[in-house]
């Protein structure tokens, strides 16, 4: 198991990300944490954000109980604020924030006070993910990044449909004419941006009713709720958003089979089982195969999301769709090819780089 500790060149890649979302010296930094965030990211944040000239507010949280017996995940909707106002007035008042929380404010129900801001004043916020720091380190925000995302943002919105289909029999279709696009590249570096780190991927939030077809993920895919790679095929068949079926006889099907009904069974509904967002990954740096190299503790898994190449299918809440739920599968997969209307933007596994260089 690697060690955590203050290293240089750690608080070195923490400065380049921080740089990158444009803090600047006298600006009101927040790191905001909870009592299980990552102590090690809190402190190389810290640093790294008064080596810069903020003026640094670490606001520490106690991380709630838990509220029933089914572990909960990667949801970007860290439930640390509890809706406490005082909380969210402060980072309102921030120029940036440095969202440490264990799972993040992507999807909290919070977030959309705390982007509002005060008056004028819109925060910058970057979730950073809870990883160990030589994960941080590998995959900070390379030059370019950010226009490429764009580009392939760009494609998304002006396209009325994804086609995803897969050697192994993925066949998947979905209307994006409802969709909202978003995207990261690892900062946020306008007001009232949400990015997280490690970053890297385009998507959409399908409207209701617009994800039909089947899945196949292969051995090798990957179910980042339980931080593993699959061994044995599993088949998702999804009509109107929602998996109906769920085809395998090995321990993966069975685990995702059992994961799905508890919560069906606590929440009583089948939120759980719809699309949450589709995507495809664009960071060169972010590695398929890096899950092998860590220890659960010690890997969140953000990165595989965004690893070039791969087709992100993800179930649970979507806003869009006005599903919410505290179940999410977060699912990249491999060597599929993405097409948008008539245009492959990734052919089996390999982004088509081509149509996301700036034109002249």
């Amino acid at each position: 198991m690697l060690i955590e500790r203050i290293e240089h060149k750690w608080i070195e890649s923490f400065c380049e990300t921080f740089h990158q979302c444009q803090v600047q010296p006298g600006e009101t930094a927040i790191i905001l944490s909870e009592t299980q965030s990552r102590r090690v990211n809190v402190e190389l944040a810290r640093l790294a954000l008064e080596r810069l000239g903020a003026h640094v507010v670490e606001l520490n949280l106690t991380t709630p109980p838990i509220k029933n017996a089914i572990p909960v995940r990667s949801t970007g909707a860290s439930d640390a604020i509890q809706g406490l106002d005082a909380v969210i007035q402060a980072l309102a008042h921030a120029q940036f924030i440095a969202d440490c929380t264990v799972e993040g404010l992507l999807h909290a129900p919070e977030l959309p006070k705390i982007m509002k801001g005060v008056g004028e004043n819109r925060p910058r916020l970057l979730m950073i993910s809870n990883e160990h720091p030589e994960i941080l380190e590998r995959t900070v925000a390379a030059k370019g990044t950010e226009g490429q995302v764009r580009l392939a943002m760009k494609m998304v919105k002006s396209s009325r449909h994804m086609h995803v289909s897969s050697p192994h029999g993925t066949d998947l279709r979905i209307d994006l004419a409802q969709a909202v696009v978003g995207g990261v590249w690892g900062y946020a570096n306008k007001p009232g941006m949400v990015s997280h780190w490690p970053g890297g991927l385009a998507l959409a939030f399908p409207a209701a009713g617009c994800v039909n077809g089947r899945i196949v993920m292969a051995p090798g895919d990957v179910n980042l709720t339980f931080k593993s790679y699959l061994n044995t095929a599993v088949v998702l068949h999804i009509e109107n958003d929602s998996v109906v079926d769920i085809e395998g006889s090995g321990t993966d099907a069975q685990m995702m089979r059992s994961y799905w009904k508890a919560w069906e069974d606590l929440e009583g509904h089948r939120a759980c089982y719809a699309t949450s967002h589709v995507g495809f990954g664009l960071n060169p740096a972010a590695r398929w195969d890096a899950m092998a190299f860590y220890d659960k503790r010690d890997c969140n898994g953000t990165e595989l999301r965004a690893f070039a190449g791969n087709f992100l299918y993800s179930t649970g809440a979507n806003e869009v769709a006005g599903r919410h739920t505290l179940g999410h599968f977060d699912l990249p997969m491999r060597g599929c090819t993405i097409t948008l209307d008539s245009t492959a933007v990734v052919q089996g596994g390999e982004v088509c780089w081509d149509l996301l260089e700036p034109k002249p």
